[in-house]
């Protein structure tokens, strides 16, 4: 019964093609879940890491289910419909019946979450925890890839050489990141995702005599469910970025995000002042206008239009989606990135920090926060490396000896605002100015707080100016501030439109511990208030723990059972390992997608080059590759990512990037060769899979430990996976 599940009357040439097809389909599958269901599910954009748990954990259940005449791949179809129905009818609930997803309890929270706190729990009718919205789904997500992780399982079994399997496998990923890559480079819409994931499954389906008109059928929908959002008002435009679905809506400028409101593009003539302030300190505090300005978080313009009303000569707009940016160029009423004093680049913003050699007047954070993670290996957020103590001395090496480092958003919490403001008294020497725009006269670390304007540098102009002469007075209306010193203590208001309002440094009263704790590039979580795990955090690890456990005894093997301890250890270790070198190359290249593709990319090529040499050398010492193995992460541990900050092309990116990269060719080795000699491939495979969950979940712990340390953790799963034995061919 076996041999005809597995092979099915295949040669072996079509076993190996259904590996490499199967490994494209689980690779593409799996980010185009990660991009689709982190836009259309509400707030999971901020938990993206459970679709890529989801995905594992069915890929293991598939294997483990490789021997059970249940033909999961065939019920792909119903569940990817019921799937995507369950978002729709998610995003409904939340949109037009009232409901209210409590995300951390945002009014006290450990962890803040920007855009989640906008509907109040405890006014609404219905509350339910994010926890439960991501429990659903990590469920239902799961049971979609169980079909392709079942026929992965089943074609190790019928494939005669297992390691040469496994590269077909892994080259199929290569091709599932290269595909995907390029759909993401031409903004391709989801439907062209999911057709391509449809159309790969209805082959194997038709290879399986399973391919009926009701399936089909439902492939057809599933692969067009993302064409039930098209809003045919001709009122909004949606375009999918590389990191966002992005709506604009066309009459009035307003731009969402994954159903979060982010910006809007506004005239200078009709609001947005804050975005003026720091040229109106800057004049009426007797300086010359700045010259040279760079602006990180440039978007779709509205600081860059406001910039050049004052004088400037140059800009180098940093924007990191090219989306946004194309929306601004484009569609912005004052046409800024038109004005050929403009510079627009498309770059992570730490990464142009680092990389330029230009000296600014003023280098400003505009609005910088990105709603999203960086990917699902890591819980950091686009711009995490951009509020580290190491972030803010690259700011300090790109300003001239006066210039001035400005930082302005909507921060929530008191203790944001005085982490970032003792970092910047700590890099630069000076006490930072903190502007609350709603005056106040204290700051308090644990009340919440609007927007608030944050001045760094060592240039006294400006407080000077507010000791001297008290309040500043802003309007508004940005017009009516040209025509005023906002420092005259009686600014002739009467004949003005718009609302004026005093402006003055705020006193910083910390009365919590949040405060205190600064970030660093190996601890980077500037919205976490201090080296914990947060209760959130453990309850969803827990939750999806608990579920995760139940689908692998729902799908393990009839009969005595036992996980491959020594493949599970190695799925968990490695999962660590990828998540330490997204960070890394991150913090070394940006946090941009291209980056994060070519780290995946580069995984995958290293894991196929350790396949090959075990093929080549079939007499591997494993304790020899342990060695070396252990032996980099000792050394990654012991020194510090910021070592790397500075210095030649080769300390700053070779040697980085050999500790973070170098291994998972040991990793490899090692896996490839425990792999070929295990008696049952499929359990083997679903073993280790089912350990790469548990390395996710073991990655909440970085907010505690932070990366350098969580290796230590890996450290820890390697020893492991090195004293459990090995199971011989049957």
């Amino acid at each position: 019964m076996l041999g005809m599940i597995a092979g099915d009357g295949l040669n072996q040439r079509q076993v190996g093609f259904n590996l490499f097809l199967v490994g494209f389909l689980i690779l593409f599958l799996e980010l185009a879940c990660i991009r689709w269901f982190s836009a259309k599910v509400i707030f999971l954009q901020f938990f993206t890491n459970v679709v890529l748990l989801a995905a594992f954990l069915g890929m293991s259940c598939g294997c483990l289910a490789a021997r059970r005449t249940t033909n999961w791949l065939a019920l792909f179809p119903g569940l990817a419909v019921m799937t995507f129905t369950a978002a729709l009818v998610t995003m409904e609930l939340y949109t037009n019946w009232g409901f209210a997803i409590d995300v951390g309890r945002q009014a006290s929270p450990q962890e803040v979450f920007f855009g989640t706190e906008y509907r109040n729990p405890d006014l609404a009718k219905f509350v339910v925890p994010i926890e439960a919205i991501a429990g659903l789904f990590f469920v239902l997500i799961a049971l979609m890839f169980v079909g392709l992780g079942q026929m992965l399982g089943r074609a190790f079994d019928a494939y005669s050489n297992r390691v040469a399997g496994y590269s077909l496998n892994i080259g199929g990923s290569l091709a599932g990141i290269v595909g995907f890559s390029l759909l993401s480079f031409a903004q391709a819409p989801p439907a062209a995702w999911f057709a391509i994931c449809c159309a790969g499954i209805a082959y194997l389906l038709h290879q399986d005599k399973a391919l009926l008109v009701p399936r089909i059928v439902a492939l057809v929908v599933a692969a067009g469910f993302s064409l039930f959002y098209t809003d045919r008002s001709g009122i909004h435009e949606t375009r999918w970025s590389p990191y966002y679905a992005i709506d604009l809506n066309k009459s009035n400028g307003e731009i969402f995000v994954n159903t979060i409101g982010h910006q809007m593009m506004i005239p200078f003539n009709d609001s947005g002042s804050s975005y003026s302030l720091i040229h109106l300190l800057q004049k009426h505090s007797g300086g010359p206008p700045f010259k040279d300005v760079m602006i990180i978080g440039a978007g779709s313009g509205n600081d860059v239009a406001h910039a050049l009303r004052f004088g400037v000569d140059r800009i180098d707009a940093v924007e990191i989606d090219p989306v946004i940016q194309n929306v601004g160029i484009h569609q912005h009423p004052d046409k800024p990135y038109q004005d050929p004093r403009v510079f627009p680049h498309l770059d992570d913003g730490r990464h142009f920090l680092r990389a330029t050699e230009h000296k600014y007047d003023l280098v400003v954070y505009a609005l910088v926060d990105s709603l999203i993670l960086h990917s699902g290996y890591a819980n950091i957020r686009l711009e995490s490396y951009l509020f580290t103590e190491q972030a803010f001395q690259d700011v300090r090496r790109v300003l001239k000896s006066d210039g001035i480092f400005v930082m302005y958003n909507y921060y929530r919490k008191g203790w944001i605002v005085q982490r970032v403001a003792s970092m910047a008294k700590k890099v630069f020497g000076c006490d930072p100015l903190v502007l609350p725009l709603l005056y106040s006269d204290t700051l308090a670390s644990s009340e919440a707080v609007g927007f608030t304007t944050i001045i760094a540098g060592c240039n006294p102009r400006i407080s000077n100016a507010f000791r001297e002469r008290g309040k500043f007075w802003l309007s508004s209306v940005p017009p009516e501030n040209l025509l005023v010193n906002g420092f005259d203590k009686s600014p002739d208001k009467t004949a003005q439109s718009g609302d004026w309002l005093p402006l003055a440094p705020a006193k910083l009263v910390v009365d919590s511990e949040g405060a205190k704790q600064s970030t660093s590039d190996d601890w980077p979580f500037l919205y976490v208030s201090g080296k914990l795990i947060p209760d959130l955090t453990i309850r969803s690890i827990i939750l999806l723990g608990v579920l995760g456990f139940g689908l692998i005894y729902f799908f393990k093997p009839k009969g005595a059972w036992q996980p491959n301890n020594r493949m599970f250890f190695l799925g968990a270790a490695f999962m660590l390992l990828e998540t330490k070198a997204v960070v890394q190359m991150a913090l070394l290249f940006g946090s941009t997608w291209l980056v994060n593709s070519a780290v995946f990319f580069t995984a995958l090529l290293l894991i196929l080059a350790a396949n090959l040499y075990v093929i080549k050398v079939p007499s591997i010492q494993l304790p020899r590759h342990y060695a070396g193995l252990l032996t980099l992460l000792a050394v990654t541990v012991l020194v510090p990512l910021d070592a790397f900050l500075s210095g030649g092309i080769v300390w700053r990116y070779a040697i980085p990037c050999a500790l973070s990269l170098g291994p998972m060719f040991f990793a490899g080795v090692i896996f490839a060769r425990s792999f070929r000699d295990e008696g049952n491939p499929d359990q083997a495979f679903g073993s280790n899979i089912a350990g790469s969950v548990i390395g996710g979940l073991t990655e909440s712990f970085s907010t505690l430990l932070g990366f350098r340390y969580l290796l230590i953790v890996a450290i820890c799963f390697y020893l492991l996976s090195a004293w459990m034995p090995t199971r011989g061919k049957c």
